[in-house]
This record gives structure tokens, sequence and C-alpha cells, in this order.
């Protein structure tokens, strides 16, 4: 499936496949401090097909085990895009579903991903009352 994302002013554009059904939610002490939020969700584009426009920034995090990821974003409003390993064959990418217009296409998510730092209320918010809009 073709995907189309951006960053929230515009300034930074994508398209790339992806298959849907692929979404992983991430709950990794990592992702909840890039995010301000409790996880990411994420999917990974088939090699080669990421076409990028503009040209966004970049900051490289460290892990504890040495590992690296480049976390890529919006240099004029910060809108998180995607995490890839470092250059030149940028590895395993992962495009955030929030900057993604089908977002609401790519189906539930198939996995998640380091459940040990997750908040244990962000596994089930369905009984929680619901305001269709900002209420």
């Amino acid at each position: 499936m073709l995907i189309h994302g951006r960053c929230h002013c515009g300034e930074i554009s994508y398209e790339a496949e992806v298959e849907p059904g692929t979404i992983a939610v991430c709950h990794c002490d990592d992702c909840q401090t890039f995010a301000g939020a409790p996880y990411r969700a994420m999917i990974g584009p088939k090699a080669g097909s990421l076409k990028v426009h503009g040209t966004p920034r970049t900051f490289t995090k460290t892990a504890e085990s040495g590992r690296q990821r480049v976390q890529t974003f919006c240099g004029t409003c910060a809108t998180h895009l995607w995490a890839c390993d470092p250059a030149p064959d940028m590895g395993r990418i992962g495009l955030r579903i929030g900057a993604i217009a089908e977002r609401h296409q790519l189906g539930a998510p198939a996995r998640q991903l380091w459940c040990d730092s997750a908040l244990e209320w962000s596994y089930d918010l369905t009984n929680l009352p619901k305001v269709t809009g900002q209420g």
C-alpha cells in the first residue's frame, strides 16, 4: 500500500510502500520520552520505497546496549517522522503512524515491544468515557 506522510507544518513529506497489518507499538522508555506519551506506534516501509521531500533534522540516541537509533523529525514544527539505524543503509526504519495520512487504513497493531517498560493501564482503554471532539 502506498502511504503519504508529513510533518505538522508540511515542511517535510514522504511516500513509502508498507504492508497493512504490520504496525508495532513500542513501550520502551526512550519511545515514551520522545513521544511524550505511553508508547509509540510505527510501521516499516518496504526496502527502498521511502522517498523524502525536504530536509529533516536528526538526533542519534545511543542505548545502554550501545545500539544507535537515528530519530528523524521536522526542524520547524518538531513532528517525529521516523527512527532508523544509522546511515548509510538506514537499516530498520519505523515510520511514526501519527504522521501518515492513511493511518486509519493500516489496521491494528500486530505486536508490542519492550512490554517490561509499559504503563500497565496503557494496555486497555476500552472502558474509559469517550468524547468525539476536544471536549
